[in-house]
Protein backbone atom coordinates (compact mmCIF):
# COMPACT_ATOMS: atom_id res chain seq x y z
CA UNK A 1 0.00 0.00 0.00
CA UNK A 2 1.14 3.69 -0.41
CA UNK A 3 1.05 4.96 2.55
CA UNK A 4 3.50 1.83 4.48
CA UNK A 5 5.89 2.60 1.65
CA UNK A 6 5.81 6.47 2.25
CA UNK A 7 5.47 6.40 5.77
CA UNK A 8 8.33 8.20 6.83
CA UNK A 9 7.26 11.04 4.46
CA UNK A 10 3.62 10.92 5.52
CA UNK A 11 4.87 11.42 9.59
CA UNK A 12 7.53 14.22 8.63
CA UNK A 13 4.34 16.02 6.54
CA UNK A 14 1.84 15.63 9.46
CA UNK A 15 4.84 16.84 11.44
CA UNK A 16 4.64 20.30 9.45
CA UNK A 17 1.49 20.83 9.19
CA UNK A 18 1.10 20.33 13.23
CA UNK A 19 4.29 22.51 13.78
CA UNK A 20 2.99 25.32 11.04
CA UNK A 21 -0.67 25.21 12.52
CA UNK A 22 1.02 25.70 16.01
CA UNK A 23 3.69 28.59 14.90
CA UNK A 24 0.50 30.78 13.54
CA UNK A 25 -1.63 30.50 16.18
CA UNK A 26 1.27 31.37 18.52
CA UNK A 27 2.47 34.24 16.29
CA UNK A 28 -1.04 35.60 16.57
CA UNK A 29 -0.44 35.49 20.19
CA UNK A 30 2.54 37.95 20.26
CA UNK A 31 2.97 41.63 20.97
CA UNK A 32 3.34 42.46 17.55
CA UNK A 33 1.56 40.65 15.07
CA UNK A 34 1.51 42.88 12.53
CA UNK A 35 5.66 42.11 11.92
CA UNK A 36 4.47 38.52 12.04
CA UNK A 37 2.25 38.59 9.32
CA UNK A 38 4.05 37.06 6.40
CA UNK A 39 5.31 33.84 8.82
CA UNK A 40 1.62 33.90 9.84
CA UNK A 41 0.81 33.09 5.74
CA UNK A 42 3.56 31.03 4.94
CA UNK A 43 2.30 28.53 8.18
CA UNK A 44 -0.79 28.45 6.86
CA UNK A 45 -0.21 27.60 3.04
CA UNK A 46 2.60 25.25 4.44
CA UNK A 47 0.15 23.72 6.57
CA UNK A 48 -2.37 23.35 3.57
CA UNK A 49 0.35 21.92 1.15
CA UNK A 50 1.33 19.46 3.17
CA UNK A 51 -2.05 18.08 4.36
CA UNK A 52 -3.12 18.12 0.23
CA UNK A 53 0.40 16.48 -0.36
CA UNK A 54 -0.01 13.38 2.81
CA UNK A 55 -3.33 13.08 1.68
CA UNK A 56 -2.39 12.36 -1.96
CA UNK A 57 0.48 9.96 -0.70
CA UNK A 58 -1.84 8.01 1.79
CA UNK A 59 -3.68 7.07 -1.33
CA UNK A 60 -1.20 6.37 -3.77
CA UNK A 61 -2.48 9.25 -6.05
CA UNK A 62 -0.61 9.89 -9.56
CA UNK A 63 -0.79 12.75 -8.99
CA UNK A 64 1.59 13.16 -5.68
CA UNK A 65 4.88 13.50 -7.69
CA UNK A 66 4.38 16.77 -9.14
CA UNK A 67 2.88 18.05 -6.10
CA UNK A 68 6.04 16.95 -3.79
CA UNK A 69 8.54 19.39 -5.58
CA UNK A 70 5.56 22.85 -4.58
CA UNK A 71 5.55 21.00 -0.90
CA UNK A 72 9.08 21.73 -0.45
CA UNK A 73 9.59 25.06 -1.71
CA UNK A 74 6.86 26.60 0.33
CA UNK A 75 8.40 24.45 3.42
CA UNK A 76 11.55 25.69 1.96
CA UNK A 77 10.31 29.48 2.15
CA UNK A 78 8.42 29.02 5.73
CA UNK A 79 11.36 27.75 7.30
CA UNK A 80 13.06 30.75 5.97
CA UNK A 81 10.36 33.43 7.59
CA UNK A 82 10.71 31.15 10.71
CA UNK A 83 14.05 31.09 11.47
CA UNK A 84 13.99 34.87 11.15
CA UNK A 85 12.02 34.85 14.24
CA UNK A 86 13.30 31.97 15.81
CA UNK A 87 16.46 34.02 16.18
CA UNK A 88 14.65 36.45 18.00
CA UNK A 89 13.76 33.88 20.67
CA UNK A 90 10.31 32.58 19.59
CA UNK A 91 10.45 28.93 19.78
CA UNK A 92 7.54 28.21 18.12
CA UNK A 93 9.65 29.64 15.08
CA UNK A 94 12.57 27.41 15.98
CA UNK A 95 10.39 24.17 16.12
CA UNK A 96 7.98 25.10 13.22
CA UNK A 97 11.23 25.80 10.99
CA UNK A 98 13.13 22.72 11.71
CA UNK A 99 10.12 20.49 10.91
CA UNK A 100 9.55 22.67 7.36
CA UNK A 101 13.30 21.77 6.72
CA UNK A 102 12.94 18.36 6.94
CA UNK A 103 9.64 17.97 5.07
CA UNK A 104 10.88 20.56 2.73
CA UNK A 105 14.17 17.58 1.99
CA UNK A 106 12.37 14.70 2.44
CA UNK A 107 9.95 15.96 -0.29
CA UNK A 108 12.84 16.34 -2.75
CA UNK A 109 14.36 13.30 -2.65
CA UNK A 110 10.89 11.51 -3.19
CA UNK A 111 10.38 14.23 -5.86
CA UNK A 112 13.83 13.17 -7.19
CA UNK A 113 13.42 9.28 -6.69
Amino acid sequence: MAHERNSQLLNLLNNCVAECNHCATACLEEEDVKMLTKCIKLDLDCADICLLVAGYLARGSEHADHLLGECAEICQKCAAECEKHAAHGMEHCRTCAEACKQCAEACMQMAHA
